[in-house]
């Protein structure tokens, strides 16, 4: 276990719940039973706040921290982009995060490629968010 990813996860600023929030949306891992829940606040275009509860290993949980801390104040066209980076990280050797995303490169790389589906839960999760409005939990 790297020492590295310990440390990204155990940053749980943004592992919380919003008391208001626009977005939501569940994610069960059907392989492992990791389970995310991610709540935004959304305003216009932009990702206002966003918190994560999760029952998941650590790859999953540095991933949500991650995610969440540099996604506020993001546009949701920008998300979307990083989301398709994410899910083609694996299978295109070409792939690459943007520069401002580089800290992501600790947990996406070909040697956690068995931790693929735990390191996507949290992008996958964040998708299904920003497809619709605030869903009753």
């Amino acid at each position: 276990m790297d020492l590295e990813i310990l440390k990204i996860a155990s940053d749980t600023k943004n592992h919380k719940v919003l008391k208001e929030s626009s977005h939501f949306a569940k994610f069960k891992n059907p392989l492992c039973g990791d389970e995310m829940n991610v709540s935004l606040m959304i305003k216009g275009e932009k990702i206002t706040d966003f918190a994560y509860e999760c029952k998941s290993c650590i790859y999953c949980q540095a991933s949500a921290s991650i995610l969440s801390k540099k996604s506020i104040n993001k546009s949701i066209k920008k998300m979307r982009e990083i989301i398709a980076i994410a899910n083609n990280f694996f299978e295109n050797a070409s792939e690459k995060f943007p520069k401002e995303w580089k800290i992501l490169e600790k947990l996406f790389n070909k040697k956690n490629i068995s931790r693929k589906e735990c390191l996507l839960l949290p992008f996958k999760t964040l998708a299904k968010a920003l497809k619709s409005s605030h869903e009753k939990r």
